[in-house]
């Protein structure tokens, strides 16, 4: 059997059949041939051939849901992943999206010489080129350049992020020749480009003499804290994500009062699910005067996902399971749906342009919205 390593890490042999992981799966909610726990049977009894060149291994959105609810804490998603990783090496992958650019984009950040220009950061934030705090602002830049279109602005969340680190007293430092985490090289199987992509991740952050990295953006904060570790080394700088950092300092800040109107709240996977990051967002979204906010029949960890990831695979399946998210949203009667991952928004963006949801919804970035509540800026992103 070719599958010894991946079965023992993930613990796979653990697996008692119950079918949990597939009734809790959203891919296996609209797509009958889909199982995690198929996967790994498959797996186990077929030969090694047929499994890696089974399609449906591409189908998983890494959500976590069914390693949180398996009564034999097998790592589903994590022999997901080394599955893609060994069939990446016989000439499979998955479909990639938007006609490749958004892995081309990453691609070109591992080219030697490469650098960003500072003006993505945008105006009115103070930043410097070294100090104890960095603001890792990850892909966001790159990000605007495809998704312009469904009014989604990256580069938004990034000057949003710094705008209330420098409410709270803190100018961050930031880095020209920062690249992508390479959390979705990492969870396509692209383990040595993920690697290279921390290695040079971590050596631009630390070039500026940081102690401590603030994230946006839920992927990179993961990786930072949870993959590095086991894929390169402890990166010897403490990770925080920017919601942790501003509910833990929330008396510092000063909202002003907003027009009332009802917000709900989408958890993303890798903050909920993955690192236990609930109450944070719910904390600062009631700090702000005028909102008040109301839950979808799903919250927490047991929230829907937002239906894509990785840019691998979007097909009618990923679409329905975001269109089942955005009708949870109308159904509450909120004005807006409240993201704190740039997927997320630009998912639910997608999915809402085609019009196929029970009704409409505005969807607005926590951050920018919280950095907006401030006062002195324009609303939503």
């Amino acid at each position: 059997m070719g599958f010894e390593r991946e079965i023992n890490k993930t613990r796979a042999y653990l697996c008692l059949e119950c079918g949990v992981c597939t009734g809790s799966c959203p891919v296996s909610r609209f797509n009958p041939d889909y199982s995690p726990r198929m996967v790994v049977e498959r797996a186990l009894l077929l030969e090694e051939g047929e499994s890696i060149h089974d399609r449906e291994i591409w189908s998983c959105l890494t959500c976590g849901t069914c390693d949180l609810r398996c009564p034999s804490t097998v790592d589903f998603t994590g022999f997901m992943r080394l599955l893609r990783e060994k069939a990446l090496r016989v000439g499979e992958e998955g479909i990639c999206t938007h006609a490749e650019t958004l892995s081309a984009i990453a691609s070109l950040q591992l080219l030697p010489g490469f650098r960003r220009r500072a003006s993505w950061l945008g105006k009115g934030v103070k930043t410097r080129k070294r100090g104890k705090v960095y603001y890792f602002g990850g892909c966001l830049p790159f990000l605007d350049v495809v998704f312009r279109d469904i009014g989604f602005e990256g580069s938004r969340i990034a000057n949003a992020s710094i705008r209330l680190l420098n409410h709270l007293g803190i100018i961050p430092a930031v880095s020209e020749y920062e690249v992508c985490c390479g959390h979705d090289a990492y969870w396509t199987g692209q383990t040595d480009t993920a690697r290279t992509f921390a290695r040079k991740a971590i050596e631009a952050v630390k070039a500026t003499g940081a102690e401590q990295v603030v994230f946006s953006c839920p992927e990179g904060y993961r990786m930072f804290k949870d993959v590095y570790p086991d894929l390169v080394r402890k990166p010897g700088i403490e990770p925080v994500h920017i919601l942790t950092l501003l509910a833990e300092s929330s008396e510092k800040l000063r909202f002003v009062p907003t027009p009332k109107k009802k917000v709900t709240y989408q958890d993303p996977c890798r903050l909920a699910k993955g690192e236990d990051i609930l109450d944070e967002p719910r904390v600062l979204l009631e700090a702000v005067p005028g909102l008040e906010l109301v839950e979808m029949k799903r919250a927490g960890k047991d929230s829907i996902c937002c239906g894509s990831s990785n840019w691998v695979n979007c097909t009618r399946v990923n679409k329905k399971i975001q269109v089942e998210r955005l009708d949870e949203a109308i159904a509450t009667g909120a004005d807006t749906l409240i993201t704190a991952c740039p997927k997320c928004n630009i998912h639910l963006r997608c999915a809402l342009r085609d019009g196929d949801t029970s009704g409409e919804i505005e969807i607005t970035d926590l951050i920018t919205l919280l950095a907006d509540s401030l006062g002195g800026g324009k609303r939503g992103t």
